[in-house]
């Protein structure tokens, strides 16, 4: 493909991920991936190299809008990826014209009031001293207090990053091999990795590979997981032969490593609400030869199901949905889908789904509560109003629960997990681990 080609196929990307009005848009991976899914004949190096145009300008969201706004003009898709052009790329405005000449698959000329908005952008750089502190880190301004209040002194380091690429990582799938045998699989495929720093599991790959299309991941030896989310499997403490419920489970990437953690034996249930996200699973399950894992639709979180199994399971994790700003460095779009409306429905929801799932958990079982949210109101602020109205439930601290399923000591001092991008290289993960006392749960009455 021509670069021009490139732009256009990167346009039909934008003109989907930005739409002009209230249309829902879909997360910016999986537009890109059915997006090139259904145009084979784009190689390898095409591909990536729209991705990064698409991704470039959703991740330069903000100060490309801020800039487009200086020279008085409409933030369009294709304004949005000229200034990407321009000015990340640095691409006078000469060149920029030649690549959008309208020929073959080259996208329209520009009219005459895009080249007024461009001239402008000749020469100068993304970043300028007069953006504000919200602008420069990409992230929507009404944010900002409860990002400080989660990061501290490293706000600016931590959102820098959260902007930036996520690392590719793996988990080793223990049902079937180790990491070091993975690694030599994936080393005859052309694959170099690294050990992870946190989970036994880990491997990180450097760049983008096609895992996928790996012999070492058909033959279900590895699984795409970032290293973060291992550690929310690991911290269930699932053992062999217990009963477990994952309550969120979506596609099953932690029930996958639930399974692995278990040996296959005992009892997994993957709960959710929407039966595609299930479905998606099976053919996970399959291949990772997790045979311990029992998929069912609940209607809510208040499903009968739920109240007909009070007390049953031993571990159950509630991997609740939320803000996703963890994991902004995958989908960097996603942070300007967020509205404060929308995050006091999450907030609500999540109380609820938390408050459902320790029905299920026995005296003396865990429930772990786990978000891939670096806000407050997602993360601890649920923990301490959830312990409030349940006497029976405790807080183990994390250097505890950690110490009984992971080697050498967790990263963070605090008694629950807020694992971070630039501190740890991982994404975005709140964890706490909590304990159903079995004296007090006598006396509790159920919610």
């Amino acid at each position: 493909m021509t670069p021009a080609a490139r732009a256009q196929a990167a346009l039909d990307l934008l003109d989907v991920l930005l739409p002009a009005d209230d249309t829902p848009a879909p997360p910016a991976d999986r537009a890109v991936a059915d997006y090139l899914r259904g145009r084979r004949y784009i190689g390898a190096k095409d591909r990536r190299a729209i991705g990064e145009l698409v991704y470039g300008v959703l991740r330069a969201h903000a100060r490309l809008g801020w800039w487009l706004a200086r020279v008085g003009a409409t933030p369009t898709p294709r304004l949005r990826l000229i200034g990407f052009l321009m000015l990340h790329g640095g691409l006078p405005l000469a060149q920029v014209r030649q690549m959008f000449d309208g020929q073959g698959y080259a996208p329209e000329p520009l009219t005459p009031e895009e080249v007024a908005a461009a001239k402008p952008l000749g020469g100068v750089r993304l970043e300028h001293p007069d953006q504000p502190l919200d602008v420069r880190c990409e992230v929507p301004a009404w944010l900002l207090p409860q990002l400080r209040a989660a990061l501290g002194a490293d706000l600016q380091r931590e959102l820098a990053a959260l902007a930036g690429e996520a690392p590719l990582d793996l988990r080793v799938n223990a049902l079937k091999t180790d990491r070091e045998r993975a690694q030599a699989a994936l080393a005859q495929e052309g694959i170099a990795s690294a050990l992870g720093r946190l989970s036994p599991w880990a491997l990180r790959i450097d760049g983008r590979r096609p895992i996928a299309a790996t012999r070492a991941f058909r033959d279900g030896l590895v699984e795409v997981q970032d290293e973060g989310s291992q550690l929310v499997a690991w911290l269930v403490g699932a053992k062999p032969g217990e009963r477990v419920v994952d309550f969120c489970a979506g596609a099953g990437g932690k029930t996958l490593a639930l399974a692995a953690l278990m040996g296959n034996k005992g009892q997994i249930l993957a709960c959710d609400t929407l039966k595609g996200r299930l479905d998606r699973a099976a053919a996970r399950l399959k291949r990772a030869g997790a045979f311990n894992v029992t998929r069912r639709v609940l209607s809510s979180e208040s499903d009968p199901w739920i109240k007909r199994h009070k007390g049953g399971f031993d571990r159950v994790l509630v991997d609740a949905p939320c803000s996703g700003s963890g994991a902004w460095r995958r989908n960097p779009d996603a942070k300007w889908r967020l509205t404060p409306a929308g995050l006091e429905e999450l907030t609500e929801l999540q109380g609820r789904l938390l408050a459902s799932a320790a029905r299920l958990v026995r005296p003396g079982g865990r429930l772990v509560y786990a978000t891939c949210s670096l806000l407050p109101a997602e993360n601890r602020a649920q923990v301490d109003r959830f312990l409030s109205r349940r006497e029976d439930f405790k807080l183990v601290p994390l250097a505890a629960a950690w110490a009984e399923v992971l080697p050498g000591r967790p990263p963070v001092s605090t008694e629950t997990l807020l694992l971070r991008p630039a501190a740890q290289g991982t994404d975005g993960f709140f964890v706490a681990v909590l304990e159903r006392d079995a004296a007090a749960a006598q006396g509790s009455a159920e919610a």
